[in-house]
């Protein structure tokens, strides 16, 4: 069972599975869906999606599907470090446009679990980093949006000491919360 850590927003979970070490390394189960299951978390991931960035300063996100394609993802690094983000995007939410951040490690080997309803995205902090994510909806171009990093109503505090960021047009150009298609908070 994996030690499980709330982060303070809704459901958002830091997950650190068990590690068996000896002196040919380590083994953890980082995944098992009858385990999470006894924990509360009865989602049915249904796509792996794995990220390489070659630079340290690399930004991917904030990211997030509309329903019905919303996705719950679950977070974790094999190599490298990130500095891992997400964003409370449901409309009417005590908590809507609050973010919170996370360094995940391959050393530490920690997840996070991101609801849906949350925007997420991460920064790369060591060059060579790798990021694998489970889904629990596939990918839908028509349900995919983005948000701006640096939207000042979300303030975003990013680690600083990169020359420049590295990210997609895609999101150099999201549009800011205040114009983005979120969720509505249930009633």
């Amino acid at each position: 069972m994996p030690e499980l850590r709330p982060l303070g927003l809704d459901g958002v979970l830091e997950l650190t599975p068990r590690r068996f070490e000896d002196e040919r390394g380590f083994f953890a189960e980082t995944y098992n869906a009858a385990a999470f299951a006894t924990r509360g978390i009865d989602t049915a991931f249904v796509q792996d999606n794995h990220s390489y960035s070659a630079a340290a300063g690399t930004l991917r996100g904030l990211h997030y599907q509309l329903p019905p394609r919303a996705q719950v993802k679950l977070v974790r690094v094999v190599r490298g470090r990130v500095f891992d983000v997400v964003v409370d995007i449901r409309r009417g939410s005590p908590t809507f446009a609050k973010w919170l951040g996370i360094e995940l490690s391959a050393a530490a080997g920690n997840q996070i679990l991101v609801p849906a309803g949350f925007a997420h995205g991460f920064l790369t902090l060591e060059p060579d980093t790798e990021v694998l994510y489970k889904v629990s909806d596939f990918y839908s171009p028509d349900h995919d949006r983005a948000l701006r990093f640096d939207d000042p109503e979300i303030g975003i505090d990013w680690p600083a000491g990169f020359d420049r960021l590295r990210m997609s047009t895609k999101d150099q150009n999201a549009p800011y919360l205040a114009s983005a298609t979120v969720f509505e908070a249930a009633a």
